[in-house]
């Protein structure tokens, strides 16, 4: 590493500031709001990263090391992403320059990497500390590798974003991805403490009002120390307020939700596995938290459906048609009084039998439909609407369904060339448990159909076969239970449970 520390890389009360693109201080005595008054000038006043600057944390290590490669900084806002760049030169004794994706471009980026490869030259390294990384396009990030590949500059990226999805595979192998984690409320109480201290008097609120306070903060100490500072700002002997005073003087942080980011992706997500999981409050919570940080409504009544053929299907066939009611009635309804509708469908969904039989056949189906080719059906699942068609052989041996007694021919409707196969699995669950029986039904007349077209026609049986049945006819003299040839009573009618025949 080079052994020079950049102008101001350090901050914190009586540090210098942290050099800009163009190397610009604030001058002395410049406003500054308590956040920044108390950014922490060490890695040791860190708070709430123990996990990279405690005793054992990756940084802590990497430092012991003497190496410090490019990284990414991934975290919320207020977790300190922007301090520990800064620190980090510092430690190492690098040369800092600041740089903002939202700001900068190509050509800011040339000039610093020009300097860099100039300082290099010199025997000094350079930290390029890029703010909001994942705002530059695939091009712009691509413009990073060749100077991090020759150690032109040290990376270090911030980003709230996910770096698997928001910045380029090139970059990520190039750079080690931290994640900073947002602050617990030990840590903003911590936080809070510094303010009272830096001014030499406590907050004026009273013990619920401070509770409600971080509550507010979200996880973010930056918006805390705003708040805190709006608090100070109220003068010496200010009364202490309570929550209500405090809720009317400050606001509350809004949720972190982004409908094109992350966190849209992890909320319906976490909604999609409690509701899997039956744990119906639970996915209440996160649909309320989506509702909440402003999703669309209709992006979750598209997963409510998906959901009911998905992880519900035919163990209650009732789902699919409460999570249609409740989009239609979101539609007709709107905000706010339409979101009941999907609470209801949410409960619904939650509390119903579970079965992936449906998403499993539909899955089994397409391989096979995948792997068999072009195979043909069935003559006789076909149609001959034309005199070539018929002299070929097109619908030849259909037989119609309902001419038959049980409303069975019997017919397979797989290709010629392809074995039976079952896809369809009913679970022992809800209305599955009924369906079963009824697959169980159709499956025993099938093969006492095909077993009766293979007999001799005097109708003599080996007595292997299931079920008595009808030499001269091949029909079932009665299905599941027995009972004689043609008696309404001795065949069970599909579609009913035993409770209702």
């Amino acid at each position: 590493m080079a052994a020079r520390r950049g102008s101001g890389a350090g901050a914190g009360e009586g540090a210098g500031a942290a050099s800009s693109l163009f190397g610009a201080v604030d001058p002395p005595g410049a406003p500054r709001p308590l956040a920044d008054k108390l950014r922490p000038a060490t890695l040791d006043q860190v708070i709430g990263q123990d996990h990279l600057v405690g005793p054992q944390g990756a940084l802590t290590r990497l430092l012991a090391a003497g190496h410090l490669p490019s990284l990414m900084l991934w975290g919320p806002p207020g977790t300190g992403k922007t301090t520990l760049a800064r620190l980090l030169a510092q430690a190492v004794r690098l040369e800092l320059r600041q740089v903002s994706a939202v700001f900068s471009g190509v050509a800011d980026l040339r000039r610093v990497f020009d300097e860099a490869r100039s300082l290099r030259g010199a025997g000094r390294g350079t930290l390029l500390f890029v703010d909001e990384i994942h705002r530059f396009n695939r091009a712009q990030q691509d413009g990073f590798l060749p100077f991090v590949e020759d150690g032109s500059i040290v990376l270090i990226g911030a980003t709230t974003e996910n770096p698997s999805f928001a910045l380029v595979p090139a970059l990520l192998s190039r750079a080690r991805v931290l994640v900073l984690r947002r602050l617990d409320d030990q840590a903003l109480e911590t936080l809070l403490q510094r303010a009272e201290a830096l001014h030499g008097r406590a907050l004026p609120l009273d013990g619920q009002a401070r509770l409600a306070l971080r509550a507010m903060a979200d996880g973010d100490g930056r918006y805390l120390l705003n708040m805190a500072e709006t608090l100070l700002a109220l003068g010496m002997g200010a009364a202490p307020l309570d929550s209500a005073a405090l809720a009317e003087l400050v606001q509350k942080r809004a949720p972190l939700h982004d409908r094109a980011q992350e966190s849209h992706y992890n909320l319906i997500s976490a909604l999609h596995k409690a509701l899997r999981g039956s744990d119906t409050d639970a996915a209440l919570y996160w649909l309320a938290r989506m509702l909440v940080g402003g999703e669309d409504p209709d992006f979750i009544a598209r997963r409510l459906v998906r959901f009911a053929s998905e992880d519900v299907g035919l163990a209650d066939p009732q789902a699919l048609v409460q999570a249609l009611a409740a989009w239609q009635a979101y539609e007709r309804l709107g905000t706010p009084e339409g979101e009941l509708a999907l609470v209801q469908a949410t409960a619904y969904l939650g509390t119903a039998p579970k079965s992936n039989a449906l998403y499993r056949a539909a899955g089994e189906a397409t391989r096979a439909a995948r792997a068999s080719g072009s195979l043909m059906p069935p003559l006789h699942a076909v149609n001959a609407p034309t005199r070539l068609m018929k002299e070929l052989g097109y619908g030849s041996g259909y037989a119609y369904d309902h001419d038959d007694p049980d409303g069975f021919s019997g017919l397979s409707y797989f290709p010629p060339d392809m074995a039976r196969e079952r896809y369809y699995r009913p679970v022992e669950r809800g209305f599955e448990r009924e369906i079963a029986k009824r697959l169980d039904y159709w499956d025993k007349l099938r093969r006492s159909r095909s077993a009766s077209a293979m007999r001799p026609a005097d109708g003599t049986t080996d007595g292997t076969t299931d079920g008595a049945t009808d030499g001269a006819t091949g029909r079932s003299r009665g299905g599941p239970g027995g009972g004689a040839a043609g008696s309404a009573s001795a065949r069970p009618t599909p579609g009913l449970t035993d409770d209702e025949e």
